[in-house]
């Protein structure tokens, strides 16, 4: 796409007063340093990481407005303009990209120079962002949640809430580049539990929609949602359809079963953007992301949600609710 292709779309999206726009450069002392905050997803439905990305900075010794500009851009969960859009942005010169997994692959296309700090839910080996976890190499690290891995234990413990389950669904992005390795892993696990798995794919509203139709036509049991920013940000579409289809369904982030969710596994993703605030920090302080190991959580909490068992009908076993780290009633 050429350049003034880019600043054509762009701008015909900020006088249509969507979401994905370039946003007007922030008040802040002169000769601050600027960085942008890259995502796939929507300002909405993410501020809480947002908040906690500033947090991590405030750690750094930046503030918002005061000694640094921040630029905010989502891509609405537009993944096929996230080209256009990191080819702007490094157009732009800012000091450090902070961003998602697929927006990180973006960027990290788009420039070898201007260092990115990641929070992936993908192996940033596999996908290329990094060299190596302790020695990342190149203009890139970040926190890294290896969520294939999460993926098995959230079936593991959909298996436990459910033994006498006949089949059980996972939900996989088709547009996430680790869509195939997640598929797989959980597959095997299911092997190893000999539980028949059903693989049903979303990469859209529509796909959503249809998924749960499927998989309820098709005598599912249980979901396991797979870690993804697309289902992160439709996270009020997939609670909506498992009370209507009466569906327990396990999620990666408690802010899901903050919601109404059932349960979730994972490591706090508000912790993991502000070690991306922390990190960035540093870069603007001169250190350089190859000298910079990539993060890995190593706590990682199951939240459950007793009102929506009750609605459910479902009656949780003891021994899960005893390594719950947090009950809501």
């Amino acid at each position: 796409m050429r350049r003034r292709d880019i600043v054509t779309l762009l701008s015909g999206v900020l006088a249509s007063g969507a979401g994905l726009a370039w946003p007007a450069p922030a008040r802040a002392q002169q000769g601050a340093p600027a960085v942008a905050f890259f995502h796939s997803g929507s300002a909405q439905v993410n501020a809480g990481i947002a908040e906690a990305f500033r947090q991590g900075l405030r750690e750094a010794g930046y503030t918002e407005n005061k000694n640094l500009k921040i630029e905010f851009l989502w891509a609405e969960d537009h993944t096929d303009r996230l080209e256009a859009m990191a080819a702007e942005l490094v157009r732009r010169q800012v000091a450090v990209i902070a961003a998602n997994s697929v927006s990180a692959v973006a960027a990290k296309a788009a420039t070898a120079t201007i260092p990115i700090v990641f929070q992936s839910g993908i192996d940033p080996v596999v996908s290329g962002l990094v060299a190596s976890l302790g020695h990342p190499g190149g203009n890139t690290t970040g926190v890294s949640f290896f969520a294939s891995t999460l993926e098995v234990k959230k079936l593991e413990l959909l298996h436990e809430l459910m033994p006498a389950a006949a089949v059980i669904a996972v939900l996989v992005n088709p547009n996430n580049p680790q869509e195939e390795n997640q598929a797989n892993e959980v597959q095997a696990a299911a092997s190893m539990l000999r539980r028949p798995l059903m693989i049903l794919k979303a990469g859209s509203e529509r796909d959503i929609d249809a998924a749960f139709a499927a998989l309820v036509q098709q005598g599912a049991k249980g979901v396991v949602v797979i870690g993804d920013p697309f289902f992160n940000s439709r996270r009020t579409q997939l609670i909506a359809l498992a009370a209507r289809y009466a569906t327990p369904a396990i999620y990666s982030n408690r802010e899901n079963v903050d919601e109404g969710g059932l349960i979730s596994y994972g490591a706090s993703l508000p912790e993991a953007y502000r070690e991306v605030g922390i990190y960035t920090g540093r870069i603007l302080k001169g250190a350089k992301p190859a000298d910079l190991p990539v993060l890995q959580p190593t706590k990682f909490e199951m939240i459950v949600n007793l009102r929506t068992a009750k609605a459910l009908g479902l009656e949780l076993p003891s021994a899960l609710l005893d390594r719950a780290d947090k009950v809501i009633e």
